[in-house]
C-alpha cells in the first residue's frame, strides 16, 4: 500500500511539468534573437517551489555562456514573442529574464534561482548540451536538467532525480552558489503572466 501512494504521490509532484506541445521556431529568429549577456559566464538552476506544500513543482536551467538562454525542459512559458526550439527559449535579455520569473511566481508559487558561475568552457558544453537535448517529455523536467548537469564539468557529482526540490538541494551545497527567491501575489497561471509583461 505503501508502495502505491508512494507512485500516486510522485505522478502528482511531476505534473507540474506537464505542457502543450513545444512551439519550433526557425533558425533565423533564432540567430535574431540571440543575447550575449555582460559579466562572467554562469549556470542558473531555477526551481519552482510550492508555496502551501514547499515540494517543487518545475525545473529549469539558465545557462549564460556565448549567448543567454533557458532550457526550459517540458515548460509551459508561451507567447507568441517567445522565440524557443527545442525547449531552448532563446534571447534571454534582462526583460526576459524578469518576465520568466514573474510569469512563474504567483500565489500558488516561488521562484528560487541558484547562480554558480562557470568558465566559459563550461557554458558552452552546458549550451551544447542543451540545444541538442530536443524536446523533453512531459513530468522529465528535473530528470532532463540533472541529466545535462551531469555532462558538464566539475558537475559530474550531481545525482539524477524526477524532484525538482532534490536537484535544488542538491545545488544549495556547492560552496560557489548564489541564492535568489522571487514572489509575486497575483493569481493566474503562467500563461497570464508572459501575456501581461511589456517589453
Amino acid at each position: 500500500m505503501r508502495r502505491v501512494f508512494g507512485l500516486v504521490a510522485m505522478a502528482l509532484l511531476l505534473l507540474g511539468c506537464t505542457v502543450p506541445p513545444d512551439p519550433q521556431s526557425t533558425q533565423a529568429e533564432i540567430e535574431a534573437r540571440a543575447y550575449r549577456a555582460p559579466g562572467p559566464k554562469s549556470i542558473t538552476v531555477i526551481t519552482m517551489i510550492n508555496n502551501q506544500t514547499g515540494s517543487g513543482g518545475h525545473s529549469a536551467l539558465m545557462i549564460n555562456g556565448s549567448q543567454r538562454v533557458i532550457f526550459d525542459p517540458a515548460g509551459s512559458f508561451r507567447d507568441p514573442r517567445v522565440v524557443e526550439r527545442g525547449d531552448v527559449i532563446y534571447g534571454i535579455t534582462p526583460a526576459w529574464e524578469r518576465a520568466y520569473k514573474s510569469a512563474h511566481a504567483r500565489s500558488t508559487y516561488h521562484v528560487v534561482l541558484q547562480t554558480i558561475p562557470v568558465s566559459p568552457e563550461q557554458a558552452e558544453a552546458a549550451l551544447g548540451l542543451a540545444i541538442d537535448n530536443g524536446p523533453v517529455a512531459k513530468s522529465y523536467c528535473a530528470n532532463a536538467t540533472t541529466h545535462l548537469l551531469r555532462q558538464v564539468p566539475g558537475f559530474q557529482d550531481i545525482n539524477v532525480t524526477f524532484f525538482p526540490k532534490r536537484l535544488m538541494q542538491q545545488i544549495s551545497l556547492r560552496p560557489d552558489v548564489e541564492t535568489e527567491r522571487y514572489y509575486e501575489n497575483d493569481a493566474g497561471d503562467i500563461l497570464d503572466g508572459v501575456a501581461a509583461e511589456v517589453f
